[in-house]
């Protein structure tokens, strides 16, 4: 008999109970359970030691992915708010409670954990490329669909201004942002006959953005769609694939020149494909938005990992960890994003240089399974992400972010 094809995903009941867990957790958990020390209590600590190459921070995301996976478990949980930035070996989150008890879900939370937070992290990086220029998220199509709105969560809360999933209004609790295909002007066969179709269907709110590199130059193609919709055109669209583009500033120049000479100044223009935050930053004086998909649907791992920090032996919590990690929980208080310092848990922080007190960036997030905050919105996360890159300025490599953070024993 035919096998009939199916999709190789895994629901939600089948994370949370450890389906997706690495076999090794699941051999440890039985070994543990044999030898009766299922309920030994732990304080397991998640942090990144090291961050991609270039990278002086990241921005913290998944945390409330994670909390649901380890929701109804004997857990109780601190955290970072998400949308936190971060530098290396900052604690994120601690989970504590009897190892048995999140043993196998490690492979799930660090999952969610370590890829939201590298797609929020280049988000991040691209939107501070851009500088006050719009960045829409168009990487979808790079992506397994199962995993589709986080992708677009992730990357909205790292601070682009729009993405395209249509179920963003449902998901993140904004409309979707999209224009056109190449597939819609290739089925009219005119350029002139899919813009005109594309504005006599579509609602007034949907921005007209006229995709204007199918057949013909894309200068002579911008002026076409201005010349055909006028006031209604909003921009046009440069997607110009890499085997022809030649300098798209270049391109990016000659299509802004010809419109202003024609008197189109009030159409803007929009530059997509194959972009990453170099290029944005290049291009950034001359368009006025980006669409940018790959870079950020794939982007450098940054590399969190969970380490048991503290074994609870004869009523005490006793520091312990693997070589190469610091022992102990970890509190980390802020001044400001450029000054921070990490204290072992309960001791008191040194004062912040300007004499006032720093505030503690770890709270308890859940008790016994059970959530004791409010979560925020995803708007609300980017906005507290996008006043921290504010403060941080422009990446440049390794000088950027400024201090490092002070660790005290």
């Amino acid at each position: 008999m035919r096998r009939s094809p199916r999709l190789y995903v895994a629901d939600e009941e089948s994370i949370r109970r450890g389906w997706t867990a690495d076999v090794y957790f699941k051999r440890t958990r039985e070994i543990l359970e044999r030898k009766g020390l299922c309920d030994v209590a732990v304080r397991a600590e998640f942090h990144a030691y090291s961050l991609p190459r270039g990278y002086e921070w990241a921005v913290f995301a998944g945390l409330e992915e994670a909390l649901r996976i380890l929701e109804g478990r004997r857990v109780t949980v601190y955290a970072v708010p998400e949308g936190t930035v971060f530098r290396p070996a900052y604690p994120l989150m601690v989970v504590e409670g009897p190892y048995c008890e999140f043993a196998e879900l490690e492979t799930a939370v660090l999952g969610v954990l370590r890829h939201e937070t590298s797609i929020a992290t280049k988000a991040a990086r691209v939107k501070l490329a851009a500088g006050d220029k719009k960045v829409l998220f168009f990487g979808l199509r790079a992506l397994h669909p199962a995993i589709a709105p986080m992708a677009d969560r992730a990357a909205y809360i790292g601070g682009v201004d729009g993405v395209a999933g249509s179920f963003a209004e449902e998901v993140i609790g904004i409309k979707p942002s999209g224009t056109m295909p190449h597939a819609l002007i290739i089925v009219f066969g005119d350029p002139r006959e899919a813009w005109r179709a594309f504005d006599e269907v579509m609602p007034e709110d949907v921005p007209r953005i006229a995709l204007v590199d199918t057949f013909y130059d894309e200068r002579y193609e911008a002026l076409m769609a201005a010349r055909e919709l006028g006031e209604r055109l909003f921009a046009v669209r440069l997607d110009t694939p890499s085997s022809r583009r030649g300098d798209m500033r270049k391109i990016v120049q000659e299509v802004r020149w010809t419109l202003d000479l024609h008197g189109f100044k009030h159409v803007k223009i929009v530059v997509s494909g194959g972009l990453d935050e170099d290029e944005v930053r290049r291009l950034a004086d001359v368009a006025d938005a980006f669409g940018v998909g790959t870079s950020i649907a794939f982007p450098p791992s940054v590399d969190i990992s969970m380490d048991i920090v503290e074994v609870m032996r004869g009523g005490r919590w006793e520091p312990v960890s693997k070589r190469g990690k610091l022992p102990g929980m970890k509190q980390w208080y802020r001044c400001s994003v450029r000054e921070e310092y990490i204290v072992p848990w309960g001791s008191e922080p040194p004062s912040c240089s300007d004499g006032g007190r720093p505030r503690p960036m770890l709270s308890k997030v859940m008790e016994a399974g059970r959530l004791v905050v409010d979560l925020p919105t995803p708007a609300e996360i980017r906005e507290y992400v996008l006043s921290q890159l504010k403060e941080l300025g422009e990446p440049r490599g390794n000088e950027a972010g400024g201090p490092q953070s002070k660790f005290y024993g």
